[in-house]
């Protein structure tokens, strides 16, 4: 089968949608697709191929579209920048797919969905809910199936009169194997050069304020000194942000490492956390955190946030689950795994288990299956 993945976005970036991208072309191809990734021709401060960048092999195409790509102006323009860069992506786009031999079009963005008014084959992949839902409503209804993350989002498309036979729920995967590393704790932090007589308490990912870092900041007051808290990932500016901080918390701001080298920073960790706040929406009920499933693939032991999003996947058996958008709950989490070794090594293990089920071959052969 003939598969087009249409993305708008900077392959290789740094955010997680791209490791989403890559990894389910790869996993669609695995799947016996022929699959190219169509996205559009943008700067790129990374110059790196974005196989290499990714770690995943050659097994699908990638076709680039010219753009106008505004985007680096946005301190300046504002969001007008991926409004023009989307629009050109587009106008350029729907020439190319209109005379696309294929038997599914597949993408994530919204902006691209007035294609299927040209395309019966168009199936969308939804990971949150939008506010102006009128607005997509019509296309909404036309297309061929939709992929959504969570049983929240599925239940709140057949309010909006998606039958439910047209819906799939498919959480986010991992790949277990570039997580599952045969290196020791030690051996990581020797290679990342860490403390080896310290406890450390490891958060990996974007730090928006639905992800809760903040939360995670402020349990540091509440945690003893032979405990370092370590953020891996972070735009610049938000990185900026938490090093004014980092004299008042007591915490480490890595900044954005190489996603080849995540695994060895969970590795080298003693707790993994997922602080997701519960203030919004998109947190407590619409995200799979890729994070939540590598921190599982790891080994190691997750203190989570207690929202329904979240215990779609993790429970008591594979988790610690707190109290969300509290320090001193999730504070105590922490102290709970550490000071338990016995409970923390029962719990990893579960949460490793668990997480077979959940590899991005096995999410796209469920797709495939729904949409073949």
């Amino acid at each position: 089968m003939k598969l087009i993945y249409i993305a708008n976005a900077r392959i290789p970036t740094e955010k997680a949608h791209g490791i989403h991208i890559m990894k389910m072309c790869k996993a669609f191809a695995l799947s016996g697709n022929d699959v190219e990734l169509v996205v559009p021709r943008r700067f790129n401060k990374i110059k790196k191929d974005p196989f290499e960048y990714y770690g995943v092999e050659k097994s699908f195409k990638i076709k680039k579209l010219p753009c106008l790509d505004l985007i680096p102006l946005d301190k300046y323009i504002g969001h007008l920048g991926f409004w023009v860069e989307s629009f050109t992506f587009f106008l350029f786009l729907l020439p190319y797919i209109f005379f696309k031999k294929a038997d599914i079009i597949y993408t994530r963005d919204k902006f691209s969905l007035p294609l299927v008014l040209f395309k019966k084959n168009f199936v969308f992949e939804a990971h949150t809910f939008s506010k102006n839902y009128f607005l997509y409503s019509p296309f909404f209804k036309k297309v061929k199936n939709l992929i959504v993350i969570t049983q929240k989002l599925k239940d709140l498309f057949i309010n909006k009169g998606i039958p439910e036979n047209r819906i799939l729920v498919a959480p986010d995967g991992v790949d277990i194997g570039m997580f599952d590393i045969q290196c020791s704790k030690f051996e990581a932090r020797e290679k990342l050069r860490l403390p080896l007589d310290k406890k450390i308490v490891l958060y990996t990912g974007h730090l928006y304020s639905w992800k809760g870092a903040d939360i995670l900041a402020r349990a540091s007051e509440h945690l003893p000194k032979d405990i370092d808290i370590y953020f891996v990932g972070g735009t610049e500016e938000d990185v900026r942000r938490y090093k004014i901080q980092d004299t008042k918390y007591k915490i480490q701001i890595i900044g954005h490492r190489p996603y080849a080298e995540i695994p060895y920073w969970l590795r080298a960790a003693d707790v993994l956390v997922l602080p997701n706040s519960g203030k919004e929406e998109i947190s407590k009920y619409w995200t799979s955190p890729l994070k939540m499933f590598e921190y599982m693939a790891a080994k190691k032991p997750i203190v989570a946030s207690d929202l329904p999003s979240i215990r779609e996947i993790l429970n008591e058996e594979n988790a610690v689950l707190v109290e969300p958008d509290s320090p001193q709950s999730l504070s105590a989490g922490i102290l709970e795994t550490l000071r338990n070794p016995k409970f923390s090594d029962k719990i990893s293990s579960r949460a490793f288990e668990d997480v077979k089920q959940y590899s991005w071959e096995k999410r796209a052969k469920k797709i495939c299956q729904k949409l073949f």
